[in-house]
């Protein structure tokens, strides 16, 4: 069974095949040495957001169609990765990942959980 980092690897290794760059999004808070508390990820403004941003984030290079000139596009990507024999849940933290996949997905983006890179290939190539 694959841990969450052994699947994230994986999926790292495999994207640029697929054309796609993703970057590790880390996510969290300290506080630094003077008492404040200093927020990092992506979109980790504050503790009463409801969503938490994806794991891996980035983007599938795209070519256009003629009619669009022949120029490249980039289509946001958002990658939550989970260890090889997760379930689903209801707790609040995956409920967040959740709002965050369905926001990115609403705007035109690619988004969604996966436990494996076969799993990541079915979610870039639908």
């Amino acid at each position: 069974m694959k841990s969450e980092s052994e699947v994230q690897q994986e999926i790292r290794l495999t994207s640029p095949k697929y054309k796609v760059s993703l970057l590790r999004n880390n996510q969290g808070a300290f506080k630094d040495e003077t008492g404040r508390l200093v927020r990092f990820g992506l979109g980790n403004e504050s503790p009463n957001q409801a969503y938490r941003s994806s794991d891996l984030i980035g983007f599938i290079e795209v070519i256009v169609t003629p009619e669009m000139v022949g120029q490249k596009l980039a289509v946001f990507t958002a990658v939550e990765v989970k260890k090889e024999n997760w379930k689903p849940s209801n707790d609040q933290r995956e409920l967040f990942q959740r709002n965050f996949i369905e926001w990115v997905k609403s705007k035109g983006g690619i988004a969604g959980m996966v436990k494996s890179v076969d799993e990541f290939i079915a979610l870039i190539t639908r």
